[in-house]
């Protein structure tokens, strides 16, 4: 009997994943703990061992194509040549599914199921295709999404004519399909200022579905304060005499935040149904601009962890961020996070909270600037901007100035920190 290798659910925000590369050929053996494909998650891409020996008889997944995670794999079924029914079909976010009902037959004219792969089955509800009539080039004759590409291209499409935009059946209707000779003069003519299309990645895609979530769902608010950091400098430039890595003033700021996290539970927490979720540990997170992207590394329990710990942690995550290799759990857990520009100079931004966390501080630029000091003097005092976008559900104003106030204490007198 033969048995389905389902698409692993990596992290708890996985719907999907891309297939990036099978590392055993079809037939070959596998062995159980065995590296067997590479995949694209929403977190990281991922290399998953085969859960049983056993021989690949068939690849319903091409590289490239996404298919849906399941938690656990499907029963065993009993055709070990593949003609068995396929996965169920993938599920899309939901900005992405089509309201309108998709004309595409699931089974061929004499009944039998249509076989091709989840990608290849959503592009064809999208596109209009009727799938009975393309030909798979896949194995065993599955279609893939290249030939439902290759029929919407050679006019097997079938869209309903009320989707078309008004001019173009307007050119329709005007112009016999037998004068094609019209279509290069225009693509001539607007070839030079036509868009690039990007296709974004499963990261992309996720930081994109998330960040309209929060915007959609959490009444956030913002408070804003000045931080002198002379004092954290002094502190670093003593530091950097006895370690070879001294800590950044963003690892302060994520020390001075996770202890004042500590104290104030509800910055720490979550709004979810109508409940605060608590959090009992303090996971701050770290975010870092990857390749085309925002990633989100996290320090665990940043609150019992020193200055000096938390420096060679996140720096160890950031480089494991660039170079490619970072893995789902080191990306999942947060209960806060910390965002950073000031290397770019920027003085001040609002970030954007990461549900179902409560709250997300944005760190600005740390620039000197003329202040009044306790004599009335004007002097020149290094300062940074501390910015707390807060979800108000959870997070009343007093409790997020309480908090903002508690940083930029730690911040001012920093000793606290380095022990």
């Amino acid at each position: 009997m033969a048995s389905d290798v389902v698409m692993p659910r990596l992290s708890d925000s996985m719907e999907e994943g891309t297939v990036l590369k099978w590392l055993v050929e079809v037939g070959g053996e596998v062995k159980r703990g065995q590296p067997l494909v590479e995949i694209e998650t929403d977190k990281a891409n991922m290399t998953h061992e085969a859960d049983t020996d056993g021989v690949l008889l068939e690849v319903l997944a091409n590289v490239g194509e996404q298919a849906p995670a399941e938690e656990e794999p499907e029963t065993e079924r009993e055709e070990p040549s593949g003609e068995a029914e396929e996965e169920p079909e993938a599920k899309e976010d939901e900005e992405e599914q089509p309201e309108q009902p998709a004309p595409v037959p699931a089974s061929s004219g004499d009944g039998e199921r249509v076989k091709a792969s989840p990608v290849a089955r959503r592009m064809a509800g999208e596109m209009g295709v009727d799938l009975a009539a393309v030909k798979g080039t896949g194995p065993g004759g599955r279609v893939v999404k290249a030939d439902v590409e290759k029929a919407a291209q050679d006019g097997t499409a079938e869209a309903p004519a009320e989707e078309a935009p008004a001019e173009e059946q307007a050119t329709d209707a005007a112009e016999p399909k037998e004068k094609p000779a019209a279509a290069p003069a225009r693509g001539e003519a607007g070839a030079k200022g036509e868009p690039e299309v990007v296709e974004l990645t499963r990261l992309q895609r996720t930081v994109s579905r998330r960040m309209a979530e929060s915007k959609a769902t959490a009444p956030d608010f913002t408070l804003e304060l000045d931080v002198d950091m002379t004092m954290c400098i002094e502190l670093r430039a003593r530091l950097k005499e006895s370690t070879e890595h001294a800590p950044s003033f963003n690892d302060m700021v994520v020390k001075a935040a996770a202890l004042a996290l500590r104290d104030h539970p509800k910055v720490n927490g979550a709004y979810r149904d109508g409940t605060f979720e608590l959090y009992p540990r303090v996971n701050v997170g770290v975010a870092v601009a990857a390749q085309d992207a925002l990633v989100v590394p996290v320090v665990r329990d940043a609150d019992e962890k020193s200055l000096g710990e938390i420096a060679r942690r996140a720096r160890a995550l950031i480089d494991k961020v660039r170079e490619g290799t970072i893995t789902p759990p080191e990306l999942s857990g947060a209960t806060f996070t910390v965002s950073n520009l000031g290397m770019y100079g920027i003085e001040r931004f609002t970030a954007i909270i990461n549900p179902p966390q409560a709250a997300i501080l944005s760190v600005g630029a740390l620039m000197k600037k003329a202040v009044v000091d306790d004599r009335g003097r004007v002097v020149a005092r290094d300062m940074m901007a501390l910015r707390l976008a807060c979800d108000h559900r959870i997070v009343y104003g007093s409790d997020g100035a309480e908090f903002l106030a508690a940083v930029r204490k730690l911040l001012e007198e920093p000793l606290s920190l380095a022990l």
